[in-house]
């Protein structure tokens, strides 16, 4: 497959399979950064890829990428990828090739870099989902860098709760990095969220159908209880226009002028002018630079304090490839739009499939502050479960809930009757901060009965045969707010521990056996609305 610049056969195992960006160094495999002549081959793994394979990964291969890993297309590259869904259109980049074997199914997980959207807009246009962690949180050591003190590794899978699995597992202090960072534990908000949305003006010439998704997307997360709050966009958009328009085209410079300036033959033409490009810039306009992005970090930070994720569309449209071949770098700078100024400003974020219109993915993004990637992964794996996409390009969908672990200290507790959203309960739940997990299904083990109380409450009880499947949702609390809601639970109802159809287990609503002899049986209508629908 074209997303491969070097594979080798899967190793045996029963872990999942994963690639690895060719910038990014696997022992034994030579590391190109997309340029042949610039290769060698590392006697050991990079931190990264060493806590992958830690993890169960099977390593099959190293993939394509734009060069150097300067260019956000994915065809800057002598053996690019191609899209997963149209091969008229450009994978992406820089992260292409990691990106599209995990929309086709060729890996499970696949590590890519993110310095200016690489490891998000491939996600993007392969309906897959990309996380660019926090700076820091992850290991650079055996990385060619492209601006070093802005590079993170980036992972790519078709799930949140497997791309989040193999984040954890990569992630982590590392002392032979300089850049690498020990992780706080962050106060994350709980119950409804503040999703940060730009004014009309930041949203102008999006491609119909990016525009139409992203505001689809803010209506399910809408729906699921968080409230839209308009934002100034304007530092997010200037941090962004600097990060190619200013001096930091220099870190490239600094990475690999010198080999460049050689002049190999396999030097992508266009790559070779961006890297050739930081010779423009010197230490005074280095530290005036400095000083604007500080006083632009100052002005974003303002505005997180009215908001606790900002959504945007990942990319605003969907280049073809004879479009970047008359404009390389013109079409560049458009898809960096929503994504350069990530790393500038630390933050991390999420990409996340939205919506496939005209047969092509769309995706947004979720940005929180630094060290808030817990958070949003758990509001991309709710996103994730609601809509109910294909993933990748396989047609197959994800059988949910998914549960994104954390060391938050928060409680997971499943409801099925009044507590469920929309339900007279609800409020509850809402008012001691909980926060929507997301849909989840018992195992085939439960009797549901209606009993007779006011108002009308559903009574779960687990029995050994002629059980079913009860759907209902999961709600996270915190440690306090959960001994609150306990408290508070009248009899004949208590809280246990809930099978769910995905092996997991709950703590979550129960009756006490002796309640629901002689009560009606509901437990064919698989959920407490689909009965009260039905009078």
């Amino acid at each position: 497959m074209s997303s491969f610049l070097h594979r080798i056969p899967a190793p045996p195992g029963e872990g999942p399979l994963a690639a690895v960006k060719d910038n990014i160094d696997v022992a034994g495999m030579p590391t190109t950064a997309g340029c042949p002549s610039f290769a060698y081959t590392p006697a050991a793994d990079a931190e990264a890829v060493r806590r992958l394979r830690s993890w169960g990964a099977r390593i099959i291969g190293k993939t394509s990428l734009d060069q150097f890993a300067t260019g956000l297309v994915g065809t800057r590259c002598a053996v690019p990828a191609i899209n997963a869904f149209d091969a008229t259109r450009i994978p992406g980049g820089s992260s292409s090739g990691s990106g599209v074997a995990v929309a086709t199914g060729e890996v499970a997980v696949a590590l890519g870099t993110d310095t200016a959207g690489s490891g998000r807009v491939p996600a993007a246009l392969n309906n897959i989902v990309g996380f660019k962690p926090t700076c820091g949180w992850v290991s650079t050591t055996g990385v060619v860098p492209a601006c070093r003190s802005l590079d993170c590794v980036s992972v790519f899978s078709r799930s949140v709760q497997e791309g989040w699995a193999a984040l954890t597992a990569i992630a982590g202090y590392d002392a032979s990095d300089p850049f690498s960072r020990v992780a706080p534990t962050p106060f994350l908000p709980t119950g409804a969220l503040r999703i940060g949305v730009p004014t009309a003006e930041h949203l102008t010439g999006l491609d119909p159908a990016w525009h139409q998704a992203w505001r689809q997307t803010l209506e399910v997360l809408t729906g699921l209880g968080h409230v839209p709050v308009e934002i100034d966009f304007a530092p997010f958009a200037e941090a962004a226009a600097s990060l190619y328009g200013g001096p930091w085209v220099a870190e490239r410079t600094a990475a690999v002028g010198e080999f460049l300036a050689r002049e190999p033959v396999d030097a992508d033409p266009v790559v070779a002018g961006i890297v050739r490009g930081g010779l423009r810039h010197d230490a005074v306009s280095a530290y005036r630079a400095g000083y604007r992005l500080r006083a632009l970090q100052r002005a974003a930070a303002q505005q997180w304090q009215r908001m606790d994720v900002l959504l945007l569309p990942t990319v605003g449209e969907h280049p073809t490839l004879a479009a970047v071949a008359a404009d390389p770098v013109g079409v560049n700078v458009r898809l960096g739009r929503f994504t350069n100024f990530a790393n500038l400003l630390d933050t991390c974020a999420v990409a996340v499939p939205a919506a496939l219109i005209g047969g092509l993915p769309q995706g947004v993004t979720l940005f929180a502050p630094a060290w808030h990637d817990l958070l949003v992964a758990r509001l991309a794996a709710a996103l994730q479960d609601t809509l109910g996409l294909p993933v990748g390009a396989s047609g197959q969908r994800l059988t949910g809930p998914q549960l994104i672990a954390g060391d938050d200290g928060g409680i997971a507790v499943a409801v099925f009757g009044a507590h469920l959203s929309g339900q007279p309960l609800n409020h509850h739940l809402l008012s001691l901060g909980a926060q929507l997990v997301g849909s989840i299904c018992t195992a085939p083990a439960y009797r549901m009965v209606a009993l007779p109380t006011m108002p009308p409450k559903p009574g779960l009880v687990r029995v050994a045969d002629g059980g079913g499947v009860v759907t209902g949702e999961a709600w996270r609390l915190s440690p306090a707010a959960f001994g609150q809601f306990v408290a508070a639970i009248p009899a004949p109802l208590c809280i246990g521990r809930i099978a769910l159809a995905d092996g997991h287990e709950l703590s979550g609503f129960l009756a006490e056996a002796s309640a629901c002899i002689g009560a009606q049986d509901i437990t064919a209508f698989g959920s407490w609305p689909a009965w009260v629908a039905r009078g």
